[in-house]
């Protein structure tokens, strides 16, 4: 899960200077490639050796629901987010529940990122107790967002094109092992898709841990304002997820042959991308490979601790939650400082989760999040705007949302059940406030989109704010 930037304002403005290929890459790094091996052995574990079928099933998920991001830039191209669509497309309160039930996603995201470096050094340096890392990881990543936010696309362009190549590395070493008779022993299998025994039911909910993989590829919509065309959106959009999604796919293809089961990898299937390293190159490519993911990684971290704590400045500056605390921003740093802290507080937790479990919370705030996404199409185009009166425009606004509305539920009804209750149970909590914030319903329900005006008393100055805001999110 890798990081972008918000662009710099002049005059009150941002500039328009990203391309088509300048916003997918932001995507791709959002994305992470590297994650296909954080989560390859639980993947492997539940599917009996299916990794890519699971991909597969994911990304015609993504791709349906990416159409409809792309259709809802269109329609409201200054906004980026599930909730402002939902909002603007629906009701008011309903946008808060959907925003409400994504901020889970935000505020796990840095978490699991702690998680995987723990998971990563406990495999490098078995001998060092795991709290320590998470400790050390948490402290130093808190106190880079508590004195900037501020980040470089080039810097994403820059750890995206690091981790491509550490895969075309590992996809010909292990090329090379499949044709020498190791693994599968072969270049060419269909077992990593369909074999006997399979079973879709479990196909099904290992497509929902992999979808913790796409997570970031609607981020780019916060791109729209910057981006030489608003056309350029839907196109960047898709292109996105196609493009991740046959990242995922290629690598787990060749990592599945070569690993046909998790046997290999001991007790370290949660996370076995430094095995994979060592199994596949040796001691000097594990440090490679590991160096990709661990930097990507620690990129992905700052970006999602940033975002959060500037989606929390949103919401304490307009009176979601106490001003006084969430809303505040250091005179010296110009940073939401409580809230920094506040979000390394929680992902000091990572030393206790597992990437399955935290994984699927991430999951739940998502899959609903796409979920109204694909809905918001056809209340907006085919509803409010009356467009269902031919073929095709049945086909796009009602037929295609309405498949990716399906697609998602049905992943979504295939989550871990653990999360599917903690879920549940943070949506109702969602439900209380928001009869507690509207005071019963009498009034409209407050917005949290972070890419909302920061409003109320002692606003932000312009840039203070463009210090204060940090990169959207990233898995």
């Amino acid at each position: 899960m890798s990081k972008a930037t918000t662009g710099r304002r002049e005059s009150g403005t941002l500039r328009r200077n990203l391309g088509l290929w300048a916003i997918v890459a932001l995507g791709l790094g959002y994305m992470t490639p590297t994650v296909v091996f954080d989560t390859f052995g639980i993947v492997s574990e539940i599917t009996d050796g299916a990794v890519p079928m699971a991909y597969l099933i994911a990304l015609v998920v993504m791709l349906f629901t990416a159409t409809s991001y792309g259709k809802m830039t269109v329609a409201y191209p200054s906004a980026g987010s599930a909730f402002t669509y939902v909002r603007e497309s629906m009701h008011p309160n309903l946008g808060f529940m959907v925003g409400w039930t994504s901020l889970i996603d935000y505020l796990l995201l840095p978490m699991v990122n702690a998680l995987i470096i723990r998971l990563y050094m406990e495999q490098m340096f078995p001998e060092i107790p795991t709290p320590v890392w998470v400790i050390v990881y948490v402290a130093i990543v808190t106190a880079v967002v508590y004195a900037s936010m501020k980040g470089t696309s080039n810097l994403n362009t820059l750890l995206l094109a690091y981790a491509v190549i550490a895969i075309i590395v590992f996809i010909v070493l292990v090329s090379i092992q499949l044709s020498q008779g190791e693994g599968a022993g072969t270049l060419v299998s269909a077992r990593p898709f369909i074999h006997e025994g399979m079973q879709a039911q479990a196909v099904l909910m290992a497509a929902t841990v992999v979808c913790f993989s796409f997570i970031g590829f609607d981020a780019i919509t916060m791109y729209t304002e910057e981006a030489k065309s608003t056309s350029l959106m839907p196109k960047a959009i898709t292109l996105t997820v196609l493009l991740g999604g046959l990242i995922f796919l290629v690598a787990g293809y060749f990592a599945q042959l070569r690993f046909p089961d998790n046997t290999p990898f001991g007790e370290f299937t949660d996370d076995p991308l430094p095995q994979i390293g060592l199994l596949v190159g040796g001691q000097v490519f594990q440090v490679f490979f590991v160096t990709a993911g661990f930097v990507a990684t620690v990129a992905s971290g700052l970006a999602s601790h940033a975002s959060v704590s500037r989606m929390l400045l949103v919401m304490g500056r307009n009176d979601v939650l106490p001003k006084r605390f969430f809303g505040y921003v250091s005179p010296k740093t110009r940073t939401p400082t409580f809230n920094v802290v506040f979000v390394g507080v929680v992902s000091l937790a990572a030393m206790w989760f597992s990437l399955e479990l935290i994984s699927a919370f991430i999951n739940y705030g998502a899959l609903i999040a796409f979920s109204f996404v694909n809905a918001t199409v056809i209340a907006h185009y085919a509803v409010r705007e009356g467009r269902r009166r031919t073929g095709k425009d049945v086909f796009h606004y009602i037929v295609m949302p309405g498949i990716g509305v399906v697609l998602t539920g049905v992943l979504w009804a295939n989550l871990h059940l653990d999360a599917l209750i903690g879920g549940l149970i943070w949506t109702v909590a969602g439900f209380i406030y928001l009869v507690f914030l509207t005071k019963g319903f009498k009034r409209q329900a407050v917005a949290f989109d972070e890419n909302q005006p920061v409003t109320g008393f002692n606003k932000v100055p312009e840039d203070e704010l463009d210090e204060a805001e940090g990169p959207r999110r990233a898995p």
